[in-house]
């Protein structure tokens, strides 16, 4: 069954990676342990994966110089067939999401520092390029803010506007989809963050009137309140971990049911758990994952799946419900150069 399958992308050859593509494991839904199947789809750097929300329709960004998006259709075992490469018109796309009717994907170009929106047929399969918006602008650090660095696109489950996170402007950028043309309507202001905080990726809580976001390159957690209007209101900020040393916050995400938020810290090798029960996140543990670069996490029938992209591993973890504190399981799983799970 396809629920049983996991797809894991990563960094190849084209990006300093050991990976050939796209790997398949098959999960146990009760230990949840993972069972490799090997590389279903060898394509360059399919450093994020995501998938259509009605068709077995699987999507990848290729982050190269010249940035690619390709699509694959998925079978009952996990077998990827390709469906097409399209373009994301900018350099090293590193996030994609799909609007939650289907309709659209979109893509973040890090490299590029622009957003690119592209039609979906009703099989899933995109169409050419219909929108880009670049964002201009620079933030203080000079190795990594030198210009816009897109890092995210989150569509709103809610209907309400698409925002864009960028690394390089310390912006949430806010867009409408006028579905009709594929077109972005800006919505201004732009949310900006205390300069220097390099906005990576954010988590919206289920209840839609709260999202977390992580600042790489402080190694924060801002709290915002979103309005009905879809407007962000900055509630506060926490500090990413509470452990000494290089803490560069990676991946960022809400439980289920909304009781915890959990943050990957990359240097410092941990995932944090917070409280969300106050104002702003409450840190109560933080676990050790196994390796020092924890770059992508995801949570699925109780379970966690740690990506180590440079420890060349998927580490299982069993969340407990109560606490929603995450212990491991088994011995990690070997996969070169992980940089997405995908559940």
């Amino acid at each position: 069954m396809t629920g049983t399958i996991v797809h894991i992308g990563g960094y190849t050859a084209h990006t300093g990676g050991r990976g050939q593509g796209i790997v398949a494991a098959r999960r146990d839904p009760e230990s949840g342990r993972l069972t490799p199947l090997g590389t279903v789809a060898v394509t360059p750097a399919p450093s994020f994966l995501v998938r259509h929300p009605a068709r077995p329709v699987l999507y990848a960004v290729n982050e190269l110089p010249e940035g690619q998006v390709s699509a694959f259709d998925v079978d009952a075992d996990g077998g990827l067939t390709p469906l097409g490469v399209w373009s994301t018109g900018g350099a090293e796309p590193a996030h994609l999401a799909v609007a939650p009717d289907g309709g659209h994907l979109f893509v973040a170009n890090y490299g590029g520092g622009s957003v690119a929106v592209l039609p979906l047929d009703a099989r899933g399969v995109p169409g050419e390029r219909t929108d880009l918006l670049v964002h201009q602008g620079h933030g203080p650090d000079p190795e990594r803010q030198e210009q816009a660095h897109c890092h995210m696109v989150s569509p709103d489950p809610g209907g309400g506007p698409l925002l864009a996170v960028d690394l390089g402007t310390d912006s949430i950028y806010r867009y409408d989809l006028d579905a009709a043309t594929g077109r972005l309507v800006p919505r201004d202001p732009r949310v900006r963050t205390i300069p220097g905080t390099g906005p990576r990726h954010l988590a919206r809580h289920p209840d839609g009137r709260r999202c977390w976001l992580a600042g790489e390159l402080d190694a924060t957690v801002t709290a915002y309140q979103v309005t009905d209007e879809g407007t962000l209101h900055q509630r506060g900020r926490v500090d990413a971990s509470g452990r000494a040393g290089h803490v560069q916050p990676s991946e960022i995400l809400v439980g289920p049911d909304g009781r915890f938020l959990y943050l990957g810290n990359r240097g410092v090798g941990t995932l944090a758990v917070f409280a969300l029960d106050g104002e702003l996140p409450r840190l109560v543990h933080e676990v050790d994952t196994g390796g020092e670069w924890p770059r992508h996490f995801a949570l699925t029938d109780g379970h966690l799946y740690v990506a180590d992209e440079r420890a060349d591993m998927i580490r299982v973890f069993w969340v407990d419900p109560d606490s929603g504190v995450p212990s491991p399981v088994g011995e990690p799983v070997p996969v070169p150069s992980p940089t997405c799970v995908l559940p």
